[in-house]
């Protein structure tokens, strides 16, 4: 097992399988594949698709892998076609799809109705909809958190096992919820950032709660938190958090991000975090570990730019990321960039007025919006497999780039027909790429 793999892999709970990909990023939230089977780095409607399927709704989160299962979630009742007139807001509903990653077929759909009063559907909240929290599994079960709709354990047969609410407040800037939870051994970590500025840990069998951390400190963040050593660490606002992640107590801080809202998340190698900062807030790396304010003796680095949503790949020594067309490669050690190219827009793509799948009233919507508004072209984050990076577009254009120290562009991929919106970042799991959009998910393979 390559040293890059194998801290996330020890992270995995005992009964997933090594190829899963459980979470947002996959394992630890790194992005990178948990297996080194080739992933194809060319298809198209007619090369290495191996199945399509329609969704019941839009959505922005990223699907997981489980064996032989691929969960994802969207919604549907209000404000599903991207229009700007939703309808009824009481008829919203989220989904949690299982579907057979063999042959695509939907498995079993579990609905839960929305807690009231939800957010209106417009403005900056329809660049992300109701279904941007991607769901976590540990093998045996699958938990959905659906904002102030609570969070939700199933088997993995679809069965309801335990429920639990985490707050119901409203984004103060109107731009929706995002972060995604995790495991930590046996206890469920959710981010509800927005909904009650806190995390959770919930005891993942019982749903019973373990510890609440608040802090206003959370409001403007949609990250995901990821495990570094023993501490759970989350990016805010200006600072770096460390807790402990069976207590919930807050271990250490750093500062050293500019930055009034984080829409990225960490990432670590297990011993060193770095955290991005969005709207020009920079880039900072971090030594985990340590007790109260660490900011003068664990900042390794500070950087004056940072891509704005993606989460970047930390890949062999190297930080890799693509924001607003343009490709950066920095090391991990110094913080020095080792390149910053241009790539080029083939133009075309965006999500059509007149489509079904496209942005019907100019307002964009969990995936309507096809890469005209808001984040740009640049709302997933990348994954890797086998030397490659693989970042989608919003208009639905996947860049594939060689992995190393200078920049080359591979492959430049895109299933024609499906004008929808691209924002979900893709999973990776046995030599398989699973692609979502906001009406359907693909899969990818020789």
């Amino acid at each position: 097992m390559s040293t890059r793999l194998s801290f996330a892999v020890l992270l995995f709970p005992l009964f997933a399988t090594a190829a899963d990909w459980p979470r947002f990023r996959g394992p630890n939230g790194s992005g990178i594949a948990p297996d080194d089977k080739p992933v194809p780095v060319e298809w198209s409607a007619t090369k290495n698709l191996k199945w399509q399927v329609a969704l019941p709704g839009p959505g922005s989160s990223s699907p997981i892998v489980v064996g032989d299962r691929v969960f994802v979630t969207c919604w549907s009742g209000y404000a599903d076609s991207g229009e700007r007139s939703g309808g009824d807001i009481t008829a919203l509903k989220r989904h949690l799809i299982c579907v057979d990653r063999t042959t695509g077929k939907i498995l079993w759909d579990r609905t839960v109705p929305a807690k009231q009063p939800e957010e209106q559907y417009g403005g900056m909240f329809a660049q992300n909809g109701y279904a941007s929290h991607t769901p976590v599994s540990d093998g045996q079960k699958v938990f959905a958190f659906f904002g102030k709709s609570g969070v939700h354990a199933f088997d993995l047969d679809g069965k309801p096992l335990w429920q639990a609410e985490v707050g119901d407040w409203d984004d103060r800037r109107g731009w929706g919820t995002a972060s995604s939870p995790i495991l930590y051994n046996d206890v469920l970590i959710v981010p509800a950032v927005i909904e009650s500025q806190a995390l959770y840990g919930f005891d993942k069998n019982t749903g019973k709660q373990l510890w609440k951390a608040p802090s206003e400190g959370f409001a403007s963040t949609w990250g995901s938190p990821v495990v570094a050593g023993t501490d759970l660490v989350i990016s805010v606002p200006s600072e770096v958090w460390g807790f402990n992640p069976e207590s919930g107590k807050l271990r250490w801080y750093a500062q050293g991000l500019q930055s009034d809202s984080v829409c990225n998340s960490v990432v670590t190698d297990g011993t060193t975090v770095f955290a991005m900062g969005e709207r020009g807030g920079g880039s900072v790396a971090i030594k985990a570990g340590g007790k109260g304010d660490v900011s003068a003796t664990h900042t390794l680095w500070t950087g004056s730019n940072g891509p704005r949503i993606p989460t970047p790949i930390l890949w062999e020594g190297r930080l890799h990321w693509i924001s607003s067309n343009i490709a950066t490669c920095r090391d991990a050690k110094t913080g020095a960039e080792i390149y910053n190219e241009r790539i080029e827009s083939t133009g075309g793509g965006t999500a059509s007025s007149n489509s079904p799948g496209g942005n019907q009233s100019g307002f964009g919507g969990g995936g309507f919006g096809g890469g005209r508004r808001g984040g740009g072209s640049d709302y997933s984050s990348p994954v890797a497999a086998n030397g490659h990076l693989y970042q989608v577009t919003r208009r639905g254009e996947v860049l594939v780039i060689k992995l190393g120290p200078k920049f080359e562009l591979v492959a430049r991929n895109r299933i024609d027909g499906d004008t929808s919106d691209h924002s979900a970042t893709p999973a990776i799991s046995n030599g398989q790429l699973f692609l979502r959009s906001s009406r359907t998910l693909y899969c990818i393979g020789e």
